[in-house]
């Protein structure tokens, strides 16, 4: 197109471009935008090395002049990320030569697509927690770039923090986390035998009583009983991965309130999405964490 365009010179033309969706999925009214930001450093920085160039055996010497030398000198406005579009809205005008603005068209919508996606789900999600706090998860369920992109994404749409650590060292974000099932597996007897209250002990006393524990790698009433022995009244939290977590939320709350660990929060996880947290609302969930669905802007 580029190589055309200059040939016949309508790359010189002035022109505006819009980012737009043409719809939404049928179960949402509305998205989010995100990836404002990373758009405009996107574009700051948007050059072609000699190397890179060296490669375009299919273009002509002229194109490959113009893409050495390529800087965008056009104008960009937009929505702020963090607001409402919905079908049909311009949340993206760029305003240049035809010839400037055809060679951003490819890494300006992969951005707000990806980044846009994620945030419209998020939202929903924060909305069915209610007040609740969410922390993001998901870096396993996708691209391991977009795992920190995602985590942004999702915190300006209101989550409260990321498992990822690249994404709190590069943004800022508050970072949060639990121990993983293999953690718990990897204590056993010297018989060999499982050993969840030694990982317990091991992780409190590694980095204090206000940490949550993951009670379900085995029994999850045995688990909290554990825990509670372990942590005591002052004991963080507890994390449920698996199950009818409604029920199983109800069963353990009434086991730690019993127990007099009344201020031990459940954090809950396992494939959530807006409508299992939504389903969880009349629940004792205290702090749900999301992954697959957000990182993957659902829907």
């Amino acid at each position: 197109m580029l190589q055309a365009a200059l040939r016949d010179g309508s790359a010189n033309r002035q022109v505006t471009c819009e980012v737009f969706s043409r719809r939404l999925p049928n179960e949402r009214r509305y998205g989010v935008v995100a990836g404002t930001e990373r758009v405009l450093r996107a574009v700051e920085d948007f050059r072609f090395s000699a190397n890179q160039l060296a490669e375009m055996d299919f273009l002509d010497e002229q194109t490959k002049e113009y893409l050495r030398h390529y800087r965008f000198s056009g104008q960009i406005d937009g929505y702020r990320e963090g607001e409402l579009y919905f079908p049909n809205s311009p949340i993206l005008t760029v305003r240049g030569t035809f010839g400037e603005c055809l060679v951003l068209e490819t890494v300006i919508l992969s951005i707000m697509n990806a980044d846009s996606a994620v945030a419209s789900a998020a939202s929903r999600m924060v909305t069915a927690a209610d007040g609740r706090p969410i922390i993001e998860m998901g870096s396993r369920r996708t691209h391991e770039y977009a795992a920190v992109t995602s985590a942004r994404a999702a915190y300006l749409a209101g989550f409260d923090a990321t498992s990822n650590l690249e994404a709190g060292y590069r943004y800022g974000i508050p970072v949060s986390g639990t121990a993983a099932h293999s953690w718990t597996l990897a204590h056993t007897n010297p018989d060999g035998t499982p050993n969840e209250e030694a990982a317990f002990r091991s992780q409190i006393d590694t980095l204090g009583v206000d940490t949550t524990l993951l009670v379900d790698t085995y029994d999850i009433t045995k688990g909290v009983e554990t825990a509670v022995k372990v942590g005591g009244p002052q004991l963080g939290g507890v994390r449920i991965d698996s199950g009818d977590l409604g029920a199983v939320t109800r069963r353990v709350r009434k086991q730690l309130d019993d127990l007099g660990n009344h201020n031990t929060n459940i954090v809950v996880s396992s494939d959530l999405d807006e409508f299992a947290i939504a389903g969880l609302r009349g629940d004792p969930v205290d702090v749900y964490g999301v992954g697959t669905s957000v990182v993957t802007g659902s829907g």
